[in-house]
């Protein structure tokens, strides 16, 4: 009777063995498209037989049935890291790539009306004052001509330094997300804790938990050092951004605009002021280096370096055209006058002037040729075919601007086929496949029947001892 009952016992374990697992095989259908979730799997073991001493104690006796330890996560944490390190640098990458592509996109080149386009119609435009240097058409030409190329430097640049503003407020976002995702963290590493104690499953927390880490790498780069409690603690530039259920918070320091910021654009703690935190990887990474200040050797930032690029190119063209210009005599008999000026309390870019107003105020000759003197005019315009003409430096600029951009862009092509192939090894074992849990749910659903038919028997066999024993001879 004894060892009825248990089989008994045993038959309903299987049961809810089964059950549990078509449950599970439930949850993974139904999460099959649901971002971030990773399949999940029962855990069963079997129970040994009891110990039995006395009258029953001989023979060999079967074990008890099955039992269900828990629900585990089909995760893999190398895989996991492996992840996050690609997300970091396809993050820094990226934001890299689309910088550079933008300020590729407004050098205006090639094109018609673009500085290099302009600065030929200007040098040719000199020319033809040359050949009639008295004349009011030629001169209001050259006059507009140079008024427009002081205009597009002036655009050029200004492209550069809002775009160098714009970035440097995305950056404010991508801390406050920074800042967010941390906290979330640090909630749901004690919301984890408590459950683990509790010995309630915690999958879907550390999902959601995973999927932050991620989006922190992507953000800010940094690792993910799992804890014995359950929780983790998350690392950038090697200081605890999370550590258990306490999250720091960051912040970014520098002005917004490119002028302003000279010292340049920093993420610091908030508990930390003055100490920038050195980032591996992340979008936030990728926007610092962006913004960084111009150096020596144009390695500074890009947009700090495209900037000082346009004020090169329009002091230079000033000291050049100036040098020949000063050598000519205007109408009233006069030397030593600039064609170009600079507004001061600005960049040069932003603060060319064209200071003739006419004819008049154009030295196009050296005053020994008469009315018809063009000589200095001619000068002028030979300077757009010598060998340091500011031409060959507005080429220079862009040739380098644009490999610069197809490098970029060449590294995030590469840096987004990593992460997409770490995500799909990640993907691969934590991945829900629609073919292996039908599988799963044929199993679960041929053992419940299985334990079914087994607890059928065994109550058939009890109601057999129970009811139908003793009664031969009534």
């Amino acid at each position: 009777m004894v060892s009825t009952f248990g089989s008994l016992a045993t038959a309903y374990r299987g049961l809810t063995a089964a059950r549990t697992g078509l449950d599970v095989v439930g949850q993974n259908i139904a999460n099959v498209n649901t971002e971030g979730y990773t399949r999940q799997r029962v855990t069963q073991s079997s129970i040994e037989a009891a110990a039995r001493v006395g009258l029953f104690s001989s023979g060999v006796q079967p074990g008890q049935g099955v039992s269900v330890d828990g629900i585990a996560r089909i995760g893999d944490r190398f895989a996991d890291a492996q992840v996050r390190g690609a997300a970091g640098a396809a993050g820094y990458q990226g934001v890299r790539a689309s910088v550079t592509a933008a300020l590729e996109s407004s050098l205006n080149e090639p094109s018609t009306t673009g500085i290099a386009s302009q600065l030929t119609k200007f040098w040719s435009a000199w020319q033809d004052v040359s050949n009639d240097p008295s004349a009011a058409a030629p001169a209001a030409v050259l006059l507009g001509q140079a008024n427009t190329i002081a205009q597009t430097l002036s655009t050029g640049y200004k492209a550069v330094d809002d775009q160098w503003t714009s970035q440097r407020q995305q950056l404010d976002g991508l801390a406050s997300q920074l800042n967010s995702a941390a906290t979330q963290v640090a909630d749901l590493n004690v919301r984890i804790r408590t459950a683990t104690q509790q010995g309630v499953s915690t999958n879907e927390l550390v999902d959601a938990r995973s999927a932050l880490t991620e989006k922190i790498a992507t953000l800010a780069g940094g690792t993910v050092r799992d804890n014995a409690d359950g929780t983790v603690d998350v690392l950038v530039g090697g200081n605890a951004l999370v550590s258990g259920d306490s999250a720091r918070q960051v912040k970014v320091t520098g002005d917004y605009t490119l002028a302003t910021a000279s010292s340049g654009v920093s993420l610091e703690w908030t508990h930390r002021a003055g100490d920038p935190i050195s980032l591996d990887g992340g979008s936030i990474a990728g926007s610092l280096s962006v913004l960084a200040p111009a150096a020596p050797g144009g390695t500074g930032g890009v947009l700090a370096e495209a900037a000082a690029s346009y004020d090169a190119l329009a002091t230079q063209l000033a000291a050049q055209v100036n040098a020949v210009h000063s050598t000519g005599t205007t109408a009233d008999g006069t030397t030593g006058h600039a064609f170009f000026g600079f507004t001061a309390g600005v960049s040069a870019a932003r603060g060319l002037t064209v200071l003739p107003t006419g004819a008049s105020t154009i030295a196009s000759g050296n005053g020994t040729g008469g009315a018809l003197d063009g000589s200095v005019a001619r000068a002028v315009g030979q300077i757009g075919l010598s060998v340091g003409s500011p031409d060959r430096t507005w080429g220079s600029i862009v040739s380098t601007i644009g490999a610069t951009a197809r490098t970029e862009a060449d590294r995030s092509t590469l840096t987004d086929l990593a992460a997409t192939s770490a995500k799909g090894r990640q993907l691969s074992t934590a991945g829900v496949s629609l073919d292996e849990e039908n599988v799963n749910l044929l199993t679960y659903q041929h053992a419940y029947q299985g334990a079914a038919r087994v607890m059928t028997a065994i109550d058939e066999m009890l109601d057999t001892l129970i009811n139908g024993m003793g009664r031969v001879g009534r």
